[in-house]
């Protein structure tokens, strides 16, 4: 169970990096990310974040190129919470599909 100080942290956290993605993919038209969920280790010194993309189809492809900039979004987000934050956590992104796992799983009741 995690605490009050990482649960706010992790709020924060996800909150900033949704404006990011937003903020990013307005030049990318007909894609969309947002953020799901944000788990901060203990240390608050690593932040895992699950991003869920539309299209589907696109999501291993942006993942990549998430991963590929990570070092620019942590200065983006270190810019943004740099009064809140002593230390800017490393951020490690997953693809988030438990819509398309739902979705899977509505077809299958349907038939």
């Amino acid at each position: 169970m995690q605490e009050t100080r990482q649960n706010k942290v992790a709020r924060l956290l996800q909150k900033e990096l949704s404006l990011i993605f937003q903020s990013q993919t307005r030049m990318m038209h007909g894609v969309m990310i947002s953020v799901t969920r944000v788990k901060i280790s203990p240390d608050l010194g690593i932040c895992t974040a699950y991003l869920s993309v539309f299209p589907s189809e696109k999501g291993e492809e942006l993942l990549n190129n998430i991963n590929n900039n990570e070092k620019q979004i942590r200065y983006e987000l270190g810019t943004r919470v740099r009064h809140q934050l002593r230390i800017i956590p490393e951020l490690r992104f997953f693809i988030d599909d438990s819509l398309d796992y739902l979705e899977r799983i509505d077809d299958l009741l349907k038939k």
